[in-house]
């Protein structure tokens, strides 16, 4: 399953990342990176891509659905479906295999945030940690249901590795049931020529 390569490379991305904005130390090998402060902004290209430095108790976006553990344990089950749903289909559609392993990568990439950060960083048990959510896109000003959005929520590489393959496994089951009625068709016209043809 040469597609897990896709999602070991999510996850590193995933990973390096958040830890560079967060900042990390290894005293052992001498290794202090400082990171941002939570709630400090960098400009990238203006006011339109920043980085900001939030955390995510929640799940993809800042969503906040209550109880970390449960949380946690539902994006682990979930992993694991994909896991699996992605080993079946190993032999099937790259496109499909493709979407499944960036799920994967991405959901994987959170994961260890939720059920390791709080350990490492020392601020909460296992299965408890917090997502480093940093990139800050500006948006459409929207006002919808008495709320105003002038900007994306907050999100990391592995949220937009989740969301495109979702995109690219929806693309590609529509484009096959397309396919697949197409291929139902062509009998039916090929009978009615037939027929035509004999009269």
């Amino acid at each position: 399953m040469k597609i897990l390569y896709v999602s070991l490379f999510i996850i590193l991305l995933d990973q390096m990342t958040k830890l560079l904005v967060r900042g990390f130390e290894i005293p052992s090998l001498g290794v202090k990176v400082e990171g941002m402060r939570i709630g400090e902004t960098k400009q990238i290209i203006g006011d339109l891509v920043r980085i900001t430095y939030t955390e995510n108790p929640g799940i993809a976006f800042g969503i906040n659905l209550g109880n970390k553990f449960y949380l946690t344990l539902f994006a682990l089950i979930a992993a694991i479906i994909v896991f699996i749903y992605l080993y079946r289909v190993r032999n099937g559609n790259f496109t499909i295999r493709l979407s499944l392993g960036m799920i994967l990568g991405g959901a994987i990439g959170n994961l260890i945030d939720r059920v390791f950060y709080g350990v490492i960083f020392n601020y909460g048990k296992i299965f408890h940690g917090r997502v480093v959510d940093f990139i800050d896109i500006d948006f459409f000003d929207i006002n919808i249901f008495g709320y105003h959005i002038d900007r994306w929520p907050i999100f990391n590489i592995a949220d937009a590795s989740v969301t495109i393959g979702v995109l690219i496994l929806l693309f590609s089951h529509h484009k096959e049931s397309s396919q697949a009625q197409i291929e139902e068709i062509k009998p039916e016209m090929l009978e009615s020529d037939a027929g035509n043809e004999k009269q």
